[in-house]
C-alpha cells in the first residue's frame, strides 16, 4: 500500500501564508504525478496545482501567483507554499499521487486524509 500523510493545515488571516506538506510511503516503486485538490463545504472536489516527477507543473486559475508546489523526489514529499492567502482559500486540502506499488505493474490513484485550511477575513 502506498500512504500519504499531509501536515501543515492551519487557521490563518486573509493577506497570510500556510505551506502544507504531503511525504508518500509504503511499497512505492515509482511515484508519478503528485498533486493537491481542494474541496470547499458544499462544492465540489477541484484541482489546485499538480507536478510531474519530472517538476512540470500545473495551477488552477484561481490560485495562480499566488501558490506555488515543489516537490522532493528524493523523500517522496510534495509541498505547497499558499501565500496571499483568501477567505475563498478555505477548504479541506487533500494530497493525490499516482503511483506503481512495488511488485505490481498498475499506476493506481492515491489520496490523502485531508487538512484542513481555514482563512478568516
Amino acid at each position: 500500500q502506498v500512504r500519504l500523510v499531509e501536515s501543515g493545515g492551519g487557521l490563518v488571516q486573509a493577506g497570510g501564508s500556510l505551506r502544507l506538506s504531503c511525504a508518500a510511503s509504503g511499497s512505492i516503486f515509482k511515484l508519478y504525478d503528485m498533486g493537491w485538490h481542494r474541496q470547499a463545504p458544499g462544492k465540489q472536489r477541484e484541482l489546485v496545482a499538480t507536478v510531474t516527477s519530472g517538476g512540470s507543473t500545473n495551477y488552477a486559475d484561481s490560485v495562480k501567483g499566488r501558490f506555488t508546489i515543489t516537490r522532493d523526489n528524493a523523500n517522496n514529499t510534495v509541498y505547497l507554499q499558499m501565500n496571499s492567502l483568501k477567505p475563498e482559500d478555505t477548504a479541506i486540502y487533500y494530497c493525490r499521487s499516482r503511483a506503481i506499488r512495488a511488485g505490481f505493474q498498475l499506476l493506481e490513484d492515491y489520496w490523502g486524509q485531508g487538512a484542513q485550511v481555514t482563512v478568516s477575513s
